[in-house]
């Protein structure tokens, strides 16, 4: 298959490219490095990528940016780069990207296990994690050429060591991938495959 991989030099992406790497040709995208760059906040941007990479037999969105900020420190930036980046980013990546998905490929998006289990500091990550979950339950209901689905990792382990969090009860980026390629090889269509749940 040809994959494109959209935050392949972060944590999960990373383990997401080494999980389907083999027989697949991958694709890299990144803001700042990858075989192509993308700014998920710039629907332009997207179009550009996808007139690049031209089509593609699945698409993976290891991406999107959202800040851990005190609901009273929460500022009008932080609401929008939630939304605009996490949220807009990835619904545009299929408004954008449907066409460029080979029939019956797939595209699978991430949000995260603050949706639905939020922390102190969460309030714009899980507003856009909850909204884009909702978004794609609804989106799958009207495509038929492709599947829609969208992963929600829990606390990853690699990530919480560099937080300088107790990683015991996260799981790995190489745990989490595993279910990433489940999205990609499965039959599953609309649905929010939350990670812990599948380990």
């Amino acid at each position: 298959m040809k994959i494109l991989i959209i935050g392949a030099s972060g944590t999960i992406g990373k383990a997401v490219y080494e999980r389907l790497s083999g027989d697949n040709e991958l694709i890299t995208a990144n803001y700042n490095d990858g075989d192509v760059r993308v700014d998920l906040g710039d629907k332009d941007s997207i179009k550009k990528m996808f007139e690049q990479v031209g089509q593609v037999d699945a698409l993976v969105s290891a991406a999107g940016l959202a800040n851990f900020v005190p609901l009273d420190a929460h500022s009008d930036q932080d609401f929008e780069l939630a939304l605009n980046n996490k949220l807009m980013g990835q619904v545009n990546l299929l408004r954008v990207g449907r066409d460029y998905i080979n029939h019956g490929g797939s595209m699978t998006l991430t949000s995260g296990v603050l949706s639905r289990q939020p922390m102190p500091g969460s309030a714009s990550i899980s507003m856009a994690n909850g909204a884009l979950e909702s978004f794609v339950k609804a989106a799958a209901l009207e495509l038929e050429q492709l599947r829609l689905n969208v992963i929600a990792p829990a606390f990853v382990k690699e990530t919480m060591v560099m937080m300088g969090m107790d990683p015991d009860w996260g799981i790995s980026a190489a745990d989490t991938a595993k279910v990433y390629e489940l999205a990609v090889k499965g039959e599953m269509h609309g649905q929010t495959l939350d990670v812990a749940a599948h380990q």
